[in-house]
């Protein structure tokens, strides 16, 4: 009896420290350099936060810490980091059948396979990036079939995934080219018209469901059809389609569909987008570019380089970037590698850091949030040892709406 009333008693603790809330406590963020991303950077700044917002930010000088803030210090400061499209959370560090839910590639057309019903807010992979200072993950189905799924966006912290969650449905992932045609599985496409003729026959029956859903007689009237409704959101302008495309072929296909439908599309990869500019910045489409370190060489991404974010911006065109989608393990890259290679190829450091905060944030439709240090917006802080895009430097510390989550050096 005694062993089972310590058991309950230790269980009880255990269970209240689980339930704690969080330090609501201020919190001062001192840095000799602060990239707020929504001004120029400020040197010997300081972001306060309170009950998880920033409320305040400016020079040292000016600014009297609560007397009751905890204190964080760095050299450098940012707003948290956004990797603008990943599979993280859906696909596993173990690399194994049972943590790999980014792809189902039975069906070519599977609109209706929902992000927030694969992903896994406790993912390790999840953890490793969000110690890099990677708050934020646009996530969800793969590139890999003509219509993978839903993606979602997320904060990398949350024992669920509602908890977790920004946005529960973002976009809809598709791909042209020749990841949506595997050889072996007849109910693919097996050439690019194929795909294109496929993806607007869906978007069609999409326009004539809602016809027959709206009519009067409920024996003509169309059944509730979850793949129909998820286009009708497309058609609607709810969901962009999120595009994965390299060939500059398939990057006009997608353009093209998009002017006929008019719907909202993203393009994601892209890695000829430098051939199609004018068409790109003229149809007002953003571009998640292709991961910067990205294995080349064959293929519809040989001509994939590392001044293509730098390309773009210049042209005028939304840009954001990413860890994308790798099959080998460690399964993830770090946006905040990808951006440092962006860096040393064409872009400034305030551009790089766009790329994957404030740009990021608005490619996503979560600028209102996140991406900006300032007052308002999310307490989501990433704290550096040194310049983030030099090698030898650490993410020492994280901050996620206003709480301390890592302060591991990495």
């Amino acid at each position: 009896m005694g062993r089972r009333l310590r058991g309950l008693m230790i269980a009880v603790v255990i269970l209240l420290g689980l339930a704690r809330p969080a330090d609501a406590s201020p919190l001062v963020i001192h840095g000799d350099v602060v990239h707020t991303m929504a001004g120029p950077p400020l040197a010997d700044g300081v972001v306060v936060i309170e009950n998880g917002k920033v409320v305040r930010v400016g020079p040292a000088a000016e600014i009297d810490a609560p007397a009751d803030a905890r204190m964080l210090r760095g050299a450098v400061v940012t707003p948290g980091l956004i990797d603008a499209h990943t599979v993280v959370g859906l696909t596993g560090w173990l690399n194994q059948p049972q943590d790999q839910d980014q792809l189902d590639p039975l069906d070519p057309l599977q609109p209706e396979l929902r992000a927030i019903d694969s992903y896994n807010p406790r993912e390790r992979l999840v953890e490793w990036i969000r110690g890099f200072g990677v708050t934020t993950i646009h996530t969800g189905h793969a590139p890999g079939a003509l219509v993978s799924g839903q993606t979602m966006v997320v904060k990398t912290v949350g024992d669920t995934v509602e908890a977790a969650a920004l946005k529960p449905v973002a976009m809809v992932a598709v791909t042209l080219g020749d990841d949506a045609r595997p050889v072996d599985d007849t109910k693919s496409p097996g050439t690019r018209s194929k795909a294109v003729a496929m993806l607007r026959a869906e978007l069609m029956k999409a326009r004539d469901y809602v016809r027959r859903r709206q009519l009067a007689d409920a024996e003509k009237r169309a059944d509730r059809d979850l793949r129909r409704e998820v286009f009708v959101d497309v058609l609607d302008g709810k969901l962009p389609l999120l595009v994965t495309v390299n060939r500059v072929t398939d990057i006009d296909a997608a353009l093209r569909v998009a002017a006929e439908f008019g719907v909202r599309i993203v393009l994601d990869s892209a890695a000829e987008a430098y051939l199609a500019l004018d068409r790109i910045k003229a149809a007002g489409v953003p571009v998640i570019v292709h991961p910067t370190m990205r294995r080349a060489g064959e293929g519809e991404t040989e001509n994939l380089g590392f001044e293509t974010a730098a390309k773009l911006r210049t042209a005028g065109i939304p840009v954001a970037l990413q860890s994308g989608y790798e099959t080998y393990v460690p399964k993830t890259r770090v946006a905040l590698f990808e951006a440092a290679i962006a860096a040393a190829n064409g872009l400034s450091t305030e551009e790089a850091l766009a790329t994957i905060t404030i740009d990021a944030a608005k490619i996503l439709g979560v600028d209102d949030r996140v991406g900006t240090l300032a007052p308002g917006k999310d307490g989501d802080v990433a704290v550096f040892d040194g310049d983030p895009f030099e090698y030898t430097t650490h993410c020492s510390a994280v901050v996620i709406d206003g709480n301390v989550v890592s302060q591991s050096p990495r």
